[in-house]
């Protein structure tokens, strides 16, 4: 799940798996897999990282190594 923020400040959490598209309208829109909408005051580049980040958390993208690490590990 991630957090994200609507047009009149109130915060929700959205199931990131579901999510089908992200787009900017100029307001960012989410829209699911089950065709609802949510405009969002986030921009789209960080509802972006948020997805990514929430995939990383639960492996279902691989980990990003850190500044000091290699991939030779």
């Amino acid at each position: 799940m991630i957090k994200v923020t609507r047009l009149n400040g109130k915060a929700f959490m959205i199931n990131a798996v579901y999510i089908e598209t992200i787009e900017s309208f100029p307001d960012t829109t989410i829209t699911l897999t089950n065709g609802r909408k949510y405009v969002v005051r986030e921009s789209e580049d960080t509802v972006y990282m948020l997805v990514k980040e929430f995939y990383q958390s639960v492996s279902l993208l691989g980990q990003q190594l850190g500044e000091n690490e290699s991939e030779e590990k």
